[in-house]
């Protein structure tokens, strides 16, 4: 019950999120500077609160690093094969990423922060990041291909080395694996922060998520859903269970592979040629349905 609890928590937001921006209280200029707040504060606090006193090598091992690499690119080539055939090249270029690229960030890690120990929290920050420097540029780089779109590929991939994530990441791994101490007071004041991170996420999502539904195309957003959240964290639970890693290790990669398609990948489309209102809806369609997928998930790796 306390699973469902919290799910019901999350679609809450979600839905008051979209409340706010329906009433016009949450406008662009505001969604955009809660947006900030989540992404370059309360995220990267979770992330360093999450880490600091972990060393890289109990975190990050071959066994994860294999297995997450496999589900991602399996993923994503059977979402190739699946939507090759899309008429449009837009809606085609933006089905094939939004079957694989997660919402890890936003979504994945303050749910897992939210529902496990510190060990699985840990672990899944460390996913976050091995999965953020794989899908983001895999995902410019078929968006760019597909729709032969022009940009600079070197601009949106050097985004990725003033990422705050990564680099609060890379900043509490860092001071995990040294002798460096953090002051008590520092690590209470980053766990209150960090706990804003999930619910100012839902409410930017929600007042992002747009739907049109006379131009729904159920086929393909049906694809996109059976991919996203039902394939890709079923083969992470094959490749991982295969793979015999720990407890906490098999938790945090399950549950982080079967979170739904990231609100970025809205963003990438608008600017890559993609079809954004597509975009949107999937974004809509995959965070609805993953509240009932993410609690079969939870229920089965408690």
């Amino acid at each position: 019950m306390e699973v469902v609890g919290r799910l019901l928590a999350l679609l809450v937001l979600l839905l008051v999120g979209t409340g706010l921006r329906a009433s016009e209280i949450l406008d662009t200029s505001r969604t955009a500077r809660l947006n900030d707040i989540a992404y370059y504060v309360a995220l990267p606090a979770l992330i360093f609160i999450s880490t600091y006193d972990q060393a890289i090598g109990e975190l990050l091992t071959p066994a994860l690093l294999v297995g997450l690499l496999f589900v991602l690119f399996s993923t994503a080539g059977l979402a190739w094969l699946v939507h090759r055939n899309r008429s449009s090249r837009p809606r085609q270029s933006v089905a094939i990423v939004q079957s694989y690229h997660s919402n890890l960030g936003y979504l994945g890690l303050p749910l897992v922060a939210a529902t496990f120990d510190a060990e699985v929290t840990a672990i899944a920050s460390v996913v976050l990041g091995i999965l953020s420097l794989v899908q983001v540029p895999l995902t410019v780089l078929i968006l760019v291909f597909v729709n032969e779109a022009e940009t600079k590929i070197g601009r949106e991939l050097g985004g990725l080395l003033t990422n705050p994530v990564l680099l609060a990441l890379i900043t509490g791994l860092g001071v995990g694996s040294s002798s460096v101490t953090v002051p008590p007071l520092a690590v209470s004041g980053l766990d209150i922060v960090g706990a804003f991170a999930l619910p100012l996420a839902l409410l930017c999502v929600g007042a992002s998520l747009q739907v049109d539904l006379p131009s729904v195309d159920f086929g393909a957003s049906g694809s996109v859903v059976a991919l996203k959240i039902v394939c890709m964290p079923l083969l992470a639970w094959i490749v991982f269970s295969l793979l015999t890693v720990d407890e906490a290790t098999f938790t945090a990669s399950v549950v982080m592979l079967g979170t739904p398609t990231a609100v970025s990948t809205f963003v990438f489309a608008n600017e890559l040629g993609g079809d954004e209102e597509f975009a949107s809806l999937n974004v809509f369609a995959t965070t609805l349905v993953s509240i009932a997928t993410l609690f079969v998930l939870i229920t089965l790796v408690s």
